[in-house]
């Protein structure tokens, strides 16, 4: 390839290469295992993307598929799900296949995982806190009247009320 890098070097790279990295990117590889199977570094990989749309195209493209299966197997995990199976074993000397559907349970963790993905708005662990006043109003608030303070406590107000200022006039926080 003629392509040069910022520096000058001639750029590794070679137009095969989508089709390379959208094959290994369906087959599940990660984008430093197809970096390192080109023998580069990550960032060149995303470089590349940036320089060749169709190496960007086809790592989006290889992914999907990938993704997907992944997406099917966690439902599958969260709703649980049914397959056959043989047991193998011996009886009098003679293999002896016993066929059977093993059953696995949904799993907590994948549904749990599911519904706060597809459903937050019912299922994030965020709770949201909002202070009202009376019927739901907002919060009155009264003034201080400072006669009413201990000497030491309006000492103490005093200090910190310097101390803002003084934060104000330096930048200091």
């Amino acid at each position: 390839m003629t392509d040069k890098h910022p520096g000058g070097r001639p750029s590794k790279y070679e137009p095969e290469y989508a089709e390379q990295a959208r094959k290994l990117a369906a087959l599940g590889a990660t984008d430093r295992e197809i970096a390192d199977f080109f023998g580069v570094h990550e960032a060149t990989l995303y470089r590349w993307q940036q320089q060749y749309p169709e190496l960007c195209e086809a790592l989006k493209v290889g992914k999907e598929p990938a993704d997907e299966r992944v997406v099917r197997s966690l439902y599958r995990r969260a709703v649980g799900y049914s397959y056959d199976s043989e047991k193998i074993m011996q009886f009098q000397g003679a293999e002896v296949r016993i066929p059977y559907v093993e059953h696995v349970p949904p799993d907590t963790t994948a549904m749990i995982f599911w519904l706060k993905n597809r459903r937050p708005d019912l299922w994030r662990d965020r709770v949201i806190n909002e202070h009202t006043g009376k019927d739901g109003g907002p919060i009155e608030t009264v003034g201080m009247d400072v006669r009413n303070l201990s000497k030491e406590e309006r000492a103490a107000l005093k200090a910190l009320l310097l101390k803002a200022k003084g934060n104000q006039e330096t930048g200091d926080d």
